[in-house]
């Protein structure tokens, strides 16, 4: 049985493939049957959570957060105070729950180690040249390396979409394979792979379904819908499939892996909506921060005026909480 108690499992080492090999294996995947995806999107989106379950569901939604600054403007002190909110997302409510993450630029990662050390709240770091992946794989590696060595716990990488597009399956497994080794550590665990799809640029379903298989083979920890930086990113439909994808490959191969959609997440009706499609979709497995997260920059603050809203019957005021 694969384990769903700990952080995304370590893949075994991923065999090597040629590119036939790899056309084969994805041509092999199911099609996606695109009606059907947004009928089934319709019928989640009308169930409703009531009471005591909307409550826990909130705080289940807070602790799956990566709270992400990745801005250029971005300074040691902004990180700083992210760090400081993530681990008391509310300081006038110490029941708040800690957020998963704080996911940074790797140049800003020693900042947020520092801040976060001895704590819950993991440090993640998008590297390998993101948003855009467009450098020699020997950039990306170092990117990497240079965060993993700085203190983060998890890489968010980009995979190379005009690679894929263009039927070059080996070259974007390739670069997985290597980035996921540059991922170790000699002084302790790997940092857990995440692998960002860009699905708004992959334009079809079929396309996001074989990435996401793509990426799981070649050993990825979790798959990731989006950069933010491209619209559409975490559509719903997206977010269904990758769940979908899970699953299978769960059934097929006995490893679970994680899904992360980021970018377009702002509302608690939005969490609360992914919370109940991972419930039907993936499973009750998948409803840890552990095996699912949310990549958000805006999206606590309104959780924190939902929760507070059930607990003493009034909303807060938008500028009760710090903007992040």
């Amino acid at each position: 049985m694969p384990d769903t108690t700990s952080p995304a499992a370590q893949a075994p080492p991923a065999p090597a493939y040629s590119n036939a090999a790899l056309r084969a294996l994805l041509d092999a995947t199911p099609g996606v049957d695109e009606a059907g995806v947004h009928a089934r999107v319709a019928d989640l989106a009308t169930r409703s959570v009531k009471t005591t379950a909307k409550a826990r569901a909130i705080d289940l939604a807070i602790r799956m957060i990566d709270l992400t600054t990745l801005e250029g403007a971005d300074t040691p002190g902004k990180v700083r105070g992210l760090c400081t909110k993530a681990l008391l997302p509310d300081p006038t409510d110490r029941t708040v729950p800690p957020v998963a993450a704080v996911c940074v630029y790797p140049d800003l990662v020693g900042v947020a180690a520092q801040a976060l050390e001895s704590t819950s709240v993991g440090v993640a770091s998008v590297a390998s040249a993101f948003p855009a992946g467009r450098a020699p794989l020997e950039v990306r590696l170092l990117d990497t390396r240079y965060a993993v060595a700085d203190g983060a716990t998890e890489i968010d990488m980009v995979i190379d979409r005009g690679a894929f597009l263009a039927g070059d399956y080996r070259k974007v497994y390739d670069e997985i394979v290597a980035v996921k080794e540059a991922c170790g550590r000699s002084d302790g665990p790997p940092a857990h792979l995440k692998v960002i799809l860009e699905t708004g640029e992959l334009a079809t379903y079929d396309a996001v379904r074989r990435a996401s298989w793509l990426a799981m083979h070649a050993g990825a920890d979790f798959i990731k819908t989006s950069t933010g930086k491209v619209a559409p990113a975490a559509t719903p439909a997206v977010t269904l499939i990758m769940l979908q994808a899970v699953r299978d490959f769960r059934a097929a191969t006995g490893r679970q892996v994680g899904v992360k959609p980021a970018g377009g997440i702002r509302t608690t009706k939005d969490a609360l909506r992914n919370l109940v499609m991972v419930n039907e979709t993936a499973g009750p497995d998948w409803l840890d921060p552990h095996w699912f997260r949310i990549g958000a920059s805006s999206l606590l603050n309104d959780l924190l005026m939902q929760r507070a809203k059930l607990t003493t019957g009034t909303y807060p005021g938008p500028d009760y909480y710090s903007a992040d």
